[in-house]
């Protein structure tokens, strides 16, 4: 724990053309730079140094030129994944604080932007961090995040530590980098033309060597709960399978059995029936934790029918896509005598769907 910190600005910072020598300008211009301090910067200036600003005012092809992976977008605005993992809006390309008819482009490494640059600040024992800024879920407004780092513990990894009141902490992970940044950007602003700033008084977070840069900052998509905007899940649930082979032995939510039992719904010469699975289960060799036995049927031969029918059943089998339950066509043999007493006297079956636990990833 620190008895406190500054942040100061760096102020006369010229501006940046491609292959200026970041680290020399830094030190002329902050010459009271000492060892323990965090020097933090504005990728923007970064970006320019390392020639990564290109001509032209078609921002929407420079950013799908940037990304790996669309998350989310409305009307024009779009949160992609960047190569570097980075999810945010516009894949950074940004058209602010630079010439009339320029874009600036994220660096291509913002880690190892920060460490050439601390290995060119004349061998003190410094941190770096490259910022940009990054709206936030759930909040409005932005704030500057750590892109790349150099000679910082990116994290502080509270799992396993014990608070005041003796409780074992699990999840507790301060992203140091990330708090740095914005720290960092109350001196430097977003008008003022400051591209840099310098934390002194937190030396417990500068390392002796580079450390593993923001990289270890980006979560595994393994992890990613959110991983999926809006669209990309409607497009995702549209390439899985709507059925499967075999069903587990596993209870299910009873809440998203009646979601999905809600759709099995009955028209003009269709209908879809729902059952119980309990009097089914044995005679159709299911698991005994299947809960839901939907039967489509027609009462007509007329196209329309089964047009609908088509329909109705589709949205049921995408329903159980989305709840991650399996439907699994079964056989309905054995069980006509059931099916008879429990449909339409008129009604047909077309077949016999067990919605239950699958072992499938959904």
């Amino acid at each position: 724990m620190s008895d406190g910190y500054s942040v100061r600005p760096v102020r006369g910072i010229p501006e940046i053309a491609e292959g200026t020598d970041l680290a020399q300008v830094i030190a002329e211009h902050a010459p009271d730079l000492a060892d323990g301090d965090i020097v933090v910067i504005s990728s923007k200036i970064v970006s320019k140094a390392e020639g990564r600003v290109v001509p032209g005012d078609d921002r929407r092809a420079a950013i799908r030129a940037e990304t790996v992976r669309v998350v989310a977008e409305r009307g024009e605005t779009q949160i992609v994944q960047t190569r570097h993992g980075f999810v945010m809006a516009a894949a950074g390309v940004d058209n602010s604080n630079v010439a009339v008819g320029s874009l600036v482009l994220l660096p291509l490494d913002p880690d190892e932007s920060a460490r050439t640059i601390r290995a060119g600040l004349g061998g003190k024992r410094v941190g770096v961090i490259v910022t940009d800024t990054f709206g936030r879920t759930w909040r409005v407004g932005q704030t500057d995040l750590a892109i790349g780092a150099a000679g910082v513990q990116v994290l502080d990894d509270h799992r396993g530590r014990v608070d005041a009141h003796g409780n074992e902490l699990a999840v507790t992970a301060p992203a140091i980098a990330d708090e740095l940044a914005a720290a960092a950007e109350l001196a430097m602003g977003k008008l003022a033309q400051v591209p840099v700033a310098i934390i002194s008084g937190l030396d417990v977070w500068v390392l002796d060597e580079d450390g593993p840069g923001v990289r270890a900052l980006v979560r595994p998509s393994e992890d990613d709960m959110f991983r999926l905007g809006t669209r990309e899940a409607w497009r995702e649930t549209l390439t899985m399978p709507r059925t499967v082979d075999e069903l587990a032995e596993e209870p299910v939510d009873p809440d998203a059995v009646q979601r999905i039992a809600a759709l099995a719904v009955t028209g003009e010469g269709w209908g879809i029936a729902s059952f119980s699975a309990k009097p089914w289960t044995d005679a159709l060799g299911l698991p005994s934790s299947v809960p839901f036995i939907a039967v489509p049927y027609v009462t007509t031969k007329r196209s329309s029918s089964l047009l609908m029918l088509g329909a109705a059943l589709d949205r049921l089998l995408v329903a159980c896509t989305i709840e991650r339950l399996g439907a699994m066509h079964v056989s309905f043999e054995d069980v006509r005598k059931q099916l008879a007493k429990a449909l339409p006297d008129d009604a047909v079956p077309v077949s016999v769907i067990a919605v239950g636990a699958t072992q499938i990833e959904r």
